[in-house]
């Protein structure tokens, strides 16, 4: 489904409209350098060697269905953050259970853009087979288990000392919601 998924205008006058739609290919280099900004400086992806374009463009390829999806945000013709939902375990039976994730410019953080592709997100795949949606947060990260939360996601466990990054060991929340099945409406 191409085409805008929604708008955001600030308050203030003159302020920049972020517009949120479908990713292409050629948003692989600044979802790239938004999401290897935190590989690099942050717990919150495990990931500990920079995403290269070329894996990009596969991931971006995986992500390309009504269940899977990668949504970006645009602020004055420039990518802002994206939000992605993609598979949860490779066996099919967990096909229906939905990873989510959503990252920012860090720049572009607390401003309401993570909101705003959340809900373009969720509303895009509606009517598909998704029974639930998850999300895995590297803790402490309040702004992300605010941000779930927000949108109906309840923390279900905890992993402890799950990974190590920087040196140190972080715990897990892993949360989860419950997603309507189209015919529910």
């Amino acid at each position: 489904m191409a085409g805008i998924i929604g708008t955001m205008m600030p308050a203030m006058a003159r302020a920049p409209v972020v517009v949120v739609r479908d990713a292409d290919e050629d948003d692989a280099p600044p979802i790239n350098d938004i999401y290897n900004h935190y590989v690099r400086t942050s717990h919150v992806t495990f990931d500990v060697e920079p995403m290269t374009v070329e894996r990009r463009l596969r991931w971006l390829a995986e992500r390309s269905s009504a269940r899977y999806r990668v949504l970006v945000a645009e602020e004055d013709g420039k990518v802002v953050g994206f939000a992605s939902s993609g598979p949860y375990m490779p066996r099919p039976a967990y096909e229906t259970s939905v990873l989510f994730s959503v990252y920012l410019d860090p720049d572009r953080t607390g401003r309401g853009i993570g909101t705003t592709l959340y809900a373009g997100l969720f509303e895009s795949i509606r009517d598909a087979d998704v029974h639930r949606a998850l999300a895995g947060i590297s803790l402490p990260n309040p702004g992300s288990v605010a941000l779930h939360r927000r949108f109906g996601f309840e923390e279900i466990g905890r992993f402890t000392e799950q990974g190590r990054k920087f040196g140190r060991y972080r715990d897990v929340s892993w949360f989860e919601r419950p997603m309507p099945r189209p015919l529910d409406g």
